[in-house]
């Protein structure tokens, strides 16, 4: 098991938890496409909307995770992760905000499921400093110029 895996995965929640508070804070505000509704006062009430707030700021822990992660493992391996996301969301957004989760999108979660099982098991190439051989020689080469 790759030692980086818990801050993928703590990157894939928090990517997830910033989804669903930007649904529930978007729900809380309501319609945009009512004619009747003044577009500035809706869009006052997304900026000042505490849980649209949230959900940015959990964006920015879950990109600062992932960061960290890019720095230490190959792109290739961490990326395919975060389609995990998806499944957090789709599960609890069918619990919560009673959204369709019909056959085909629990196919599509299997298949999501199963890819990243392959992709956890292929593991990373990556050495312990967080950045390969490749990397480092092409670094040296540009440096030498």
């Amino acid at each position: 098991m790759n030692t980086y895996l818990p801050f993928i995965l703590f990157t894939v929640l928090t990517n997830a938890a910033a989804q669903i508070l930007l649904k529930y804070g978007m729900v809380r505000i309501g319609d945009f496409s009512t004619l009747h509704s003044n577009l500035i006062i809706k869009l006052l009430q997304v900026v000042f909307s505490p849980f649209v707030f949230l959900g940015l700021c959990t964006f920015v822990i879950s990109m600062a995770s992932h960061l960290y992660v890019l720095s230490k493992v190959e792109l290739s391996y961490a990326y395919p992760f975060l389609s995990l996301a998806y499944v957090v969301v789709a599960v609890y957004a069918y619990f919560i905000f009673q959204e369709d989760l019909n056959a085909m999108r629990v196919f599509g979660i299997a298949l999501i499921c199963v890819g990243t099982v392959f992709i956890a098991q292929g593991g990373s190439n990556h050495d312990r400093a967080g950045t390969s051989t490749k990397v480092q020689t092409a670094a040296l080469e540009e440096t030498s110029k």
